[in-house]
């Protein structure tokens, strides 16, 4: 039988349900829409090898333009989820999206402007931080209480798809097609235009303003806990994982670095394995969690041996595993998120659960670092035994979580 949310109220409070087959067009049409904006967020990925030639850029500089997505996307995260609680969902999805589409056409100046590339990855942390937290908790009053599972799915596909495609698509592009850094943008704006059509037609499914107060989560006693001792853990391994295989290893195992198509390759790779794991994550339900943290393990021990020997080849495997670890500790922590999230600020709950997620985004600078200190595979191998130990204490506590009901 399908157990209730541990959040919920027994009433829908100020969220709409959406019936029928009316549902499943919205549910449809706002995966798609979700997809299309992610799709933009990773093109301008092996594009960096190509600014770094172009506009003479210094590792700081590359680490700045980095640095300048994760601002964007925090501060977006501190208030988008509790405004959209606020507001309503599609106030802050559909104005985003657009936004999404004007920072693609603002990357095409930016080829040779150093101030137009840290503007435009500062946007693209705010559109992602926005519409990737407000999104989940839109599909997930749209599945209704009895599709939690299925919202969750939706939405670790549609977002992990739309990182996978992009930079393998723009390497691509970049390396042997004309106006390498035009063309790629210009390919996510058609496919944003639908997107944007699609998300007109998915019906706002908050009706009642919410309290709406920033960093308020509401969440009633019995969820706290599982709160910080399970959906914290899962949720660093959604980037910490596939964002190391896509930055920083082909930097490392690769001397003088990698052709922007093969890097491209290898980002695509780690996020499609993420989507591919996505549904098997619905299908193992809570176990999804510590697996997903237990691949991400093996996946730094091949990363250890393929920078220790210098081997190429161990790129791609490594890639695949630690995008899976990613693609199941998303699915397991957006399927605990609607869990635990009260009607009132799921908005906001969402946007904590990507807040975690997103910290995962520093582990490549943590690991450089360290590895700058110490060799740099022995700074992964160590670092190895963090989602190690997160894989057992999830195991544990999931228990406890499970039997709690």
């Amino acid at each position: 039988p399908q157990q209730r949310p541990v959040g919920a109220s027994s009433s829908t409070g100020s969220v709409r349900l959406v019936q029928g087959t009316g549902r499943h067009r919205a549910l449809d049409a706002l995966t798609f829409g979700l997809f299309a904006v992610a799709l933009g967020t990773n093109v301008p990925t092996p594009l960096l090898l190509v600014y770094r030639r172009t506009l003479d850029l210094t590792e700081a500089d590359l680490t700045a333009i980095f640095g300048c997505y994760a601002v964007g996307l925090i501060a977006a995260l501190t208030v988008s989820g509790a405004a959209s609680d606020r507001f309503g969902r599609r106030t802050l999805v559909l104005p985003f999206a657009v936004l999404a589409g004007l920072v693609s056409l603002l990357f095409v100046p930016a080829a040779g402007s150093l101030p137009l590339l840290y503007t435009g990855r500062l946007l693209q942390g705010v559109v992602s931080g926005v519409v990737f937290s407000v999104a989940n908790a839109w599909l997930q009053e749209l599945a209704g209480p009895d599709g939690q599972r299925s919202a969750a799915t939706r939405g670790a596909v549609a977002s992990s798809l739309g990182f996978a495609i992009a930079p393998a698509m723009s390497g691509v592009l970049a390396q042997y097609g004309p106006a390498p850094t035009t063309l790629p943008y210009l390919v996510h704006v058609a496919v944003l235009v639908l997107g944007l059509g699609a998300l007109l037609t998915v019906p706002e499914t908050v009706h009642t303003r919410g309290p709406g107060r920033f960093l308020a989560l509401g969440l009633p006693p019995e969820a706290r806990r599982p709160f910080w001792t399970v959906l914290a853990p899962t949720a660093f391994g959604v980037f910490a994982f596939p964002t190391v295989a896509a930055t920083l290893l082909p930097l490392l195992v690769v001397p003088g670095g990698v052709p922007v198509a093969y890097a491209g390759l290898v980002a695509g790779v780690a996020l499609a394995a993420s989507a591919v794991a996505a549904p098997a994550g619905r299908r193992l339900g809570p176990a999804a969690a510590p697996l997903g943290a237990a691949f991400g393990a093996a996946g730094y021990v091949l990363g250890t041996v393929a920078v220790g020997e210098q081997t190429g080849s161990l790129l791609l495997p490594t890639a695949a595993a630690l995008g899976a670890g990613g693609g199941l500790c998303l699915t397991a922590g957006l399927a605990l998120t609607a869990r635990l999230a009260p009607p009132e600020t799921r908005g906001a709950v969402n946007s904590a659960f990507y807040a975690f997620a997103y910290a995962g985004f520093g582990v490549p600078l943590l690991l450089a670092w360290l590895g700058d200190l110490a060799r740099p595979a022995v700074a992964l191998g160590l670092f190895a035994l963090v989602p190690a130990a997160i894989a057992v204490w999830l195991t544990v506590d999931l228990r406890r979580v499970v039997r709690a009901g």
